[in-house]
């Protein structure tokens, strides 16, 4: 009886501390084959849809056919695209192709928000009970998806938005984001695509064998440049990838939802040793970098 009643408590404590958040009843483990650090060193990293509205891309060239990174020049003609939206795309590429450059999230070390920080070269993806965790890369941004759960009635905007998510089956993760917040780089990718308070983003990871990838693979190659070192993949490698799909409705910046894809290939590198390091001085312009300071120091 003794032991009996020894048992019995040992069994409340550990329910009632590792027990989920319904009822006291233990919360599955979540699927395992998410977790890791997954590589797609691209730059500009979306890549098209094979058919349907899909992002706005690079309208400059480098001789062998892929986007030039060195000019950033959006296809402001991209039938997605309002003419408001089209008229703020087509600024920002006047800029590059006249050679000033112009401010964006990453080169300012700001928070880049969804869909802007897909372009980053790695994601390391977390998962636990109640939670996912997305970390990046480029000067270490996080992610949190809760689980199971809803977007409040009134979203607090937040530099990543609100997100929720929830697995379907052991091979696809979903999260659905609202509430991004504007700071004052906002903007959808390295284009400078806008974006409203009406922003929703919905994502697809899903794990699948390589060669149901291979087509997403071989677009990806045509578009963007291969940025590897130090983040970089096993090109030889042919088991499952990540393959994320996304879709991106805002009716007051687009004529139509639009989707791309991300295809990741587990990293050969450890994590990196990286920092965004501000620069007061913007590199183009005799002008201050716009970089957060407080209004008296904290010591």
């Amino acid at each position: 009886m003794q032991r009996w009643l020894m048992g019995l408590v040992g069994c409340v404590a550990l329910c009632s501390s590792s027990g989920a958040q319904s009822g006291g009843v233990l919360a599955p483990d979540p699927p395992q084959g998410f977790a890791g650090l997954w590589s797609h060193p691209y730059l500009t990293g979306m890549e098209p849809p094979a058919s349907g509205p899909g992002p706005v891309l690079n309208l400059t060239r480098r001789p062998d056919g892929r986007a030039n990174f060195q000019r950033l020049v959006g296809n402001w003609r991209n039938p997605i695209l309002k003419p408001e939206a089209a008229q703020v795309v087509k600024r920002f590429g006047d800029m590059s192709l006249n050679g000033t450059g112009y401010e964006t999230p990453s080169n300012q070390c700001w928070p880049g928000g969804v869909p802007y920080v897909f372009w980053d070269f790695l994601l390391e993806f977390v998962p636990s009970k109640d939670h996912v965790t997305f970390v990046y890369r480029h000067g270490q941004e996080l992610r949190f998806i809760r689980l199971n759960s809803q977007h409040p009635a009134n979203v607090t905007p937040s530099w990543y938005g609100d997100s929720i998510g929830h697995y379907e089956g052991d091979d696809t993760f979903v999260v659905d984001t609202v509430g991004m917040k504007h700071g004052p780089y906002a903007m959808l990718d390295m284009y400078g695509t806008p974006f409203s308070d009406k922003l929703h983003i919905v994502e697809r990871y899903r794990l699948v064998p390589y060669a149901q990838a291979a087509d997403s693979i071989a677009r990806n190659e045509r578009e963007n440049t291969h940025a590897g070192g130090g983040w970089d993949f096993d090109p030889k490698y042919r088991g499952k990838v990540l393959q994320l799909t996304f879709t991106v409705d805002d009716p007051d910046v687009f004529t139509t939802p639009w989707t791309g894809t991300i295809t990741y290939r587990p990293s050969i590198d450890p994590w990196p040793e990286l920092i965004c390091s501000e620069n007061p001085h913007w590199f183009t312009m005799e002008s201050e970098s716009h970089i957060p300071t407080a209004p008296k120091p904290d010591f």
